[in-house]
């Protein structure tokens, strides 16, 4: 599955900051636009696999809490 997203770089004093739009806390920084691309695609893959954990857990707690849904 190829799923498209928005990166936003701006260049600023130190280097480059960039985030995702569509991914809130896929943000970063680098020194070099090719540093600052490598910082954000690791970004992005530690967001999905938090929201992966955090979905699990909440799957978790809803099964505990309702155990016959």
């Amino acid at each position: 599955m190829d799923i498209k997203r928005t990166a936003i770089f701006k260049k600023v004093p130190e280097g480059y900051i960039e985030f995702i739009e569509e991914l809130p806390g896929a943000n970063t920084q680098g020194e070099t636009l090719a540093e600052a691309r490598t910082h954000l695609a690791e970004a992005v893959q530690m967001v999905l696999e938090a929201n992966r954990i955090l979905l699990r857990q909440k799957d978790i707690r809803s099964r505990w809490e309702n155990p016959h849904a």
